[in-house]
């Protein structure tokens, strides 16, 4: 069996495989074009095209949902998904969810891990802190969470993959790490977004620094230029992890496109 990988679909949606299990992380189908709802009476423009609809997905065995923004889980997502599948969520999020329909939607306290079993395998996610926005606008933006997603196969050693969420960089971050042990693969949120000049996701000078803190053996980009209010490039961080030599290893995936998380494998 293949060893655990990320298929890019877009923004941060994202298709994760570890041995017998699918997950979608952030379901975000929105075309280009459209306008996806940020609260609070904000909307930004779609700049891309993701590579799958609800219709193209495999079978899956949960969703992954660090927050409840329309550029994470938008109104194709509300409407198309399968609404008994288990969403792992924040507890703001599971209980809206639940309101739409979605029965399997549960939120989870930082810190608090859940568990799936395929024969002799294993796969348990646990919700880690995430901080959206800088703490005077923090009442105005729905709490979020990361994720550390850990998979053992049987008679195997974990592989433990984090993903971020929308958090901006914080020194008690380390604790991801620290907590749940050396992580294998990062999944990160970046793009800078900015709000009446405000930071509400990393940028390259942050996510830079958070590669820094938790030292991941890999480290997957993604959520970097789908939207208007995506200010960071891409190509910022890359050159930043250039110029500061930052350990293990930093690979890119194009959208619709598959990459191996183990560093062992790929490029």
């Amino acid at each position: 069996m293949a060893g655990p990988s990320l298929e890019f679909i877009g923004t941060a949606t994202t298709l994760l495989r570890f041995g017998p299990f699918t997950v979608l992380t952030d379901p975000n189908f929105l075309h280009r074009g459209q306008l996806a709802y940020l609260g609070k009476g904000l909307f930004s423009r779609r700049r891309t095209e993701p590579s799958l609809q609800p219709a193209q997905l495999p079978d899956l065995d949960a969703v992954l949902l660090s927050h409840l923004h329309g550029d994470h889980f938008d109104r194709v997502a509300r409407r198309e998904l399968d609404r008994t599948l288990p969403v792992y969520t924040t507890p703001p999020a599971g209980d809206r969810l639940r309101t739409w329909g979605f029965g399997g939607a549960v939120g989870m306290d930082p810190w608090e891990s859940v568990e799936l079993r395929k024969g002799g395998d294993r796969l348990t996610i646990t919700s880690v802190p995430g901080e959206h926005a800088p703490k005077p606008l923090r009442a105005l933006l729905p709490p979020v969470m990361g994720s550390v997603v850990e998979y053992t196969a049987q008679g195997g050693t974990p592989f433990r993959l984090y993903v971020t969420g929308d958090t901006l960089y914080r020194p008690w971050l380390a604790e991801v790490g620290e907590r749940l042990g050396p992580l294998d693969a990062m999944a990160i949120h970046l793009g800078g977004t900015r709000i009446a000049g405000v930071l509400l996701t990393m940028d390259a000078r942050q996510g830079v620094a958070l590669t820094e803190l938790v030292a991941p053996r890999v480290t997957v980009p993604i959520h970097y230029d789908d939207y208007g209010v995506f200010r960071s490039p891409l190509a910022d961080f890359e050159r930043m992890w250039r110029e500061r030599g930052l350990p293990g290893l930093l690979r890119t995936v194009e959208r619709g496109a598959r990459m191996p998380l183990d560093a062992g494998t790929g490029r």
